[in-house]
């Protein structure tokens, strides 16, 4: 019997074609700030089997950890993840919570460890946004084909 692939998508979903194939979904508990980590891993993962580059995994990574950090910190609610790759190469990755304030910009001190994700966003994403959705707003950002 085939084994599921190590982001749990079941073996038919790693086949080339599958719409499956380009999509990882992860749902958060409130504070549970251990598992961005795991969420980082799975990533890196799927995107290492889509044949995205290092330096644009990296960043995808790093962008992905900063927003469920911040929907998971500043919610206090749970959080869903969820990364796509389109047919053309357009790596979109969204993160929902149940909050309706919208996320704004901090200035962070010199030496604050906190405060910086939505700069690093605006820096390094090809494009992101915040949309309210019912009871809740989805945060995103995208990264164009390299």
């Amino acid at each position: 019997m085939p084994r599921a692939a190590p982001d749990g998508a079941p073996p038919a979903a790693r086949e080339a074609g599958c719409g499956l194939h380009r999509r990882l979904h992860a749902a958060l508990e409130p504070a549970e700030l251990s598992a961005v980590g795991a969420v980082r891993r799975r990533l890196r993962a799927v995107l290492d089997r889509w044949g995205i580059p290092p330096e644009r995994a990296d960043t995808a990574e790093l962008l992905a950890s900063e927003l469920i950090t911040n929907a998971l910190v500043h919610t206090r609610a749970g959080a869903v993840f969820d990364a796509e790759l389109t047919p053309d190469g357009l790596l979109r990755i969204e993160v929902r919570d149940a909050a309706t304030g919208l996320p704004g910009r901090r200035a962070p001190g010199e030496y604050a460890t906190s405060g910086r994700g939505l700069l690093l966003v605006e820096a390094l994403a090809d494009d992101w946004g915040v949309q309210l959705r019912g009871e809740g707003k989805v945060t995103w950002f995208e990264l164009g084909p390299s």
